[in-house]
Formats: structure tokens, C-alpha cells, sequence
């Protein structure tokens, strides 16, 4: 049975189920969750605001507009839409977008099931159908010809035209297409065109404040205020090495993966040069000083 078969024996209101009890015993949506499609989390994924995107995100998905988040990676972009999926309680669709990502991937394809050939709907075609949200990360490392998909998706047409089957599929109550990418690995090949980009409101998301970003890490990382702030500390230190050549900046994310090896024994230095430090350049020299600079702020 393929997704499309699972949609139907939901029943025309299943891209509609509010509440966790609904998807998260259903067994229809276990099989669609194991296909791609995720029910609205059952609890709240943390996420802390740090402007008014909550309040745009949710403006956005009332007028049936498409959402671009730029912002750099581990800033929280990806927990910002699972947090909306929650709080909409919309189902979830996320693609991981790559060189190779044809529209084929996106909009499904016929394949052999034993003695036939039958349609499989791909992730977009999903989301549209049963209207979830459809996020797709780091949009920009798609092809050109595969990202022009979206369009009639992202206008006021709404619709998906399916060129093998000769369906024109109208997006389902609910549906909303979110993407995101780093504006930081832009180059001249790694760009959306004017004709996507003006199809959606874009976000700009960028490190939290440190405050802000010292509650978080000592949150989601399990350790005490004063152990969080002496890793913003030092990220604050790290992220100014990008004047000297690094090419990305240590994440929130990064923080949080610190803290939890913290919260499991692992000395402090000793997690910072592991999941800190190490993972951000292949530079020796650029090692040595981020090296250097995590000595002298943890004597």
C-alpha cells in the first residue's frame, strides 16, 4: 500500500486531525511517519523566540504564503519549524536538499510492486495532498530545474501539476512550503533565482543573543547557568576566528552537543575540543589558535 492509499483510508480529514492522541496512535499515520510524513510532534519542541517569527510564521500559514528562513547553520532554523508544526498542528514533511535532488524525488515516480506498476507519491506531492507542511533544507544545494517545481506551489495557483500521471493536484487546506538555507555558502552557482525567491517571505535568523543563547544551552544541554555561559563565552571568542579564515562559525548547535557530553562526565576542555572546537576546520593553524584560545579562557 503506498502513501496515497494510506491518505485514503485516513479519510478526506486526516491532513485536518488536531491534537496528539489522533497521529500519534493512529496506525495509518505511524505508516505515513515512517514514510516521510510526520504527525504534528505530540509535545512541544523547545524553542525560544528571539523576535516576532512566531507571530509571522503563523500570519504566513493563515494566508496560505510560502516561507524562506535564512540564517546560518545550528541557529535553530530546522527546530523553528518543527515548533511551528506543533503549534499549528500540522503534519511534517522535511527533505534534505542536495546536488543530485531531481523533481522526480520530490514529486514521486512509478515503480515495480510485483507483478505491476503503481504510482509512489514523493515528499511534496505528500505534503500537498494531505496538507502538511513540506520543509526543505538547504534549498539552495538543489538544482535549478528541480527547485522550478515549486512554483505554481508558492503562488496563488497552489497547485502541483503530477506531468506523469496528468494530474493537477490543488494543495490541501493547511499545506505551506518552507524552505531554508545558510547565506553564508552562497556563491554565484548556489543562488535562487528572482523568480523563486519572490514567492516567499523571508525570515532572517541569526545566533541568539547571549543571554538568551546561555538559557538555551543550559536547557536543552542539561548543565548548570554558569557552565552555559562559560561556553557562550568562549563561542563568542570562536565565531570572531571568521576574520582569520574560518568558514563557519560555531553553532547553537554545537554548544548543546558540548553540553551534553558535560552532562555525561566529560570534562569541559576536553568536550569543547571534541565537539567545539574540532569540528569546525581542518586547518592546522586554525586549529592551533581556536586551541590556544579554549587554554586560556578555561585556566
Amino acid at each position: 500500500m503506498n502513501r496515497l492509499d494510506d491518505a485514503q483510508h485516513l479519510g478526506p480529514d486526516a491532513h485536518a486531525a488536531s491534537g496528539p492522541g489522533v497521529n500519534e496512535t493512529h496506525p495509518k499515520a505511524a505508516q505515513l511517519a515512517q514514510d516521510g510524513l510526520r504527525p504534528p510532534p505530540s509535545t512541544e519542541p523547545f524553542y525560544l523566540s528571539t523576535h516576532d517569527e512566531i507571530q509571522l510564521f503563523e500570519h504566513c500559514h493563515e494566508n496560505g504564503l510560502a516561507v524562506m528562513l535564512k540564517g546560518p547553520t545550528g541557529c535553530g532554523k530546522t527546530r523553528f519549524v518543527e515548533h511551528m508544526a506543533w503549534k499549528l498542528q500540522r503534519p511534517l514533511v522535511t527533505v534534505s536538499c542536495h546536488d543530485d535532488l531531481s523533481a522526480s524525488d520530490l514529486i514521486g515516480r512509478y515503480l515495480i510492486h510485483h507483478d505491476r506498476v503503481q504510482w509512489q507519491d514523493g515528499p511534496l506531492t505528500t505534503a500537498a495532498r494531505l496538507g502538511a507542511i513540506c520543509y526543505l533544507d538547504e534549498i539552495v544545494e538543489a538544482r535549478q530545474d528541480t527547485i522550478v517545481v515549486l512554483h505554481s506551489l508558492t503562488d496563488h495557483r497552489r497547485t502541483l501539476t503530477i506531468d506523469k500521471t496528468g494530474e493537477v493536484l490543488e494543495a490541501a487546506p493547511g499545506f505551506q512550503m518552507v524552505i531554508s538555507y545558510n547565506p553564508g555558502y552562497q556563491r554565484m552557482m548556489k543562488d535562487l533565482k528572482p523568480s523563486t525567491r519572490q514567492r516567499f517571505v523571508a525570515l532572517d535568523f541569526d545566533f541568539p543573543a547571549p543571554e538568551r543563547e546561555i538559557g538555551i544551552v543550559a536547557r536543552e544541554g542539561g548543565i548548570s547557568h554558569q557552565d552555559a555561559e562559560t561556553l557562550v563565552a568562549l563561542a563568542g571568542k570562536l565565531r570572531a576566528f571568521q576574520d582569520r579564515g574560518l568558514a563557519e562559525a560555531p553553532s547553537t548547535r554545537l554548544l548543546v552537543a558540548t553540553a551534553q557530553l558535560m552532562k555525561r562526565g566529560i570534562g569541559i576542555k576536553r568536550a569543547c575540543q571534541v565537539a567545539l572546537v574540532s569540528p569546525l576546520s581542518d586547518d592546522a593553524g586554525l586549529l592551533d589558535a581556536m586551541n590556544d584560545l579554549l587554554d586560556l579562557s578555561l585556566a
